[in-house]
């Protein structure tokens, strides 16, 4: 069955951004010019995503009203004659069919994609990005290489990175056999093993392809001591079953925004890629780094 449809969970509270996060998102947090929830977005229906649910919080009105119209800016863009930035507004709200839904308590990621079901078909494939990864990747965009291989394997798929052994215990972490070149069938998933304990050096981050029987086991996960449902306690008793599931090793660069070391990458090597900017940045820091 085809994927049309995508879930963005954007509810936490940003506190590793404070005091940034205190007033507005951090998926709002500019990179360069775009807000980084926009790039995640825009990620999606590159890949072929039709319909994006959005699951939110008290204050993320930001995020809607972003991709929402703006009647009065765009009124005064237009009286200006500034034609090449009112089309760049007017292209937000138009990339997809938005729906916005509250998480109603901070109950983990597991609780938050649960939120989106009264939008999900209940015999539908569906595919969740975090809102704090962006994928940059000059080929396919990293969400379609997973809904590639759910559309050879039919079964849930994660996305995979492999990470320095040292950095394991931060990630869930897979064991598996590699059945293509990207592609492994994983049959151990551990949530932040320690260095000895990690069964590979792949790690898993925010994009998945979510068949409906997940979305079945979701509900009778036990939430741990910290009061959270996760998505990775699904995933291990998907396993614990004998069932499969697949992860995807993407092409591309991640970078990592709900870090702060993240989130500075993401500004200089994606201002080295714009349009605008690129050139003199480069110079810029060429200079700069003489100075270092």
């Amino acid at each position: 069955m085809k994927i049309r449809k995508a879930i963005i969970p954007v509810a936490g509270m940003g506190t590793r951004f404070l005091p940034a996060a205190k007033a507005q998102p951090k998926e709002m947090l500019a990179v360069v010019d775009k807000p980084v929830i926009q790039y995640i977005v825009e990620e999606a229906v590159e890949s072929g995503i039709e319909e994006i649910i959005f699951v939110t919080a008290i204050g993320k009105r930001a995020i809607e009203d972003h991709f929402d119209r703006n009647f009065e800016l765009e009124y005064r863009l237009e009286q200006k004659k500034k034609k090449c930035e009112l089309d760049i507004v007017k292209k937000i709200g138009k990339l997809a069919h938005f729906a916005f839904v509250r998480q109603t308590k901070p109950m983990g990621d597991g609780h938050a994609v649960l939120a989106a079901l009264p939008f999900i078909d209940k015999h539908e494939p569906v595919a969740v990005l975090f809102g704090d990864d962006i994928i940059d990747s000059d080929k396919r965009p990293a969400l379609r290489q997973l809904m590639d291989v759910y559309e050879t394997y039919g079964d849930p798929v994660m996305a995979l990175q492999k990470v320095p052994k040292s950095e394991v215990s931060r990630f869930g972490v897979i064991g598996g056999v590699r059945v293509e070149p990207s592609v492994w069938q994983i049959d151990q998933f551990v949530e932040k093993p320690t260095e000895k304990e990690a069964p590979s050096d792949l790690i898993v981050i925010g994009r998945y392809i979510l068949t409906p029987e997940i979305f079945s086991l979701l509900p009778k996960q036990a939430a741990g001591k910290d009061g959270e449902i996760r998505l990775a306690d699904a995933f291990i008793t998907r396993l614990k079953q004998g069932k499969v599931l697949y992860g995807c090793k993407f092409e591309g660069t991640r970078y990592d925004c709900g870090s702060k070391l993240g989130f500075l990458k993401a500004q200089v090597e994606l201002g080295l890629k714009h349009d605008e900017t690129g050139s003199d940045f480069k110079r810029y820091l060429k200079q700069t780094c003489k100075t270092l």
